[in-house]
């Protein structure tokens, strides 16, 4: 069976930066690179939400990305 090994964790914020001329949401992100593979999700949003406060733009989505190396 497969195993995935997780390699790097990054903690990317996404914000509403304004509409476009069709009225579709223009998107910018954020992201932060070095997280801790041990950092829990409940650690993960406290800190997003005091890097969210310091922000106008309006928040859109929250995300934690892995990268992860599959062993056989």
């Amino acid at each position: 069976m497969a195993q995935a090994v997780v390699t790097a964790s990054k903690l990317r914020l996404v914000f509403q930066v304004g509409m476009d001329d069709e009225g579709k949401p223009v998107l910018k992100a954020k992201t932060f690179n070095n997280i801790q593979k041990s950092v829990t999700p409940d650690q993960l949003l406290q800190a997003a939400q005091a890097l969210i406060g310091l922000s106008n733009d309006t928040l859109s989505n929250i995300e934690r990305v892995e990268n992860a190396d599959l062993l056989a």
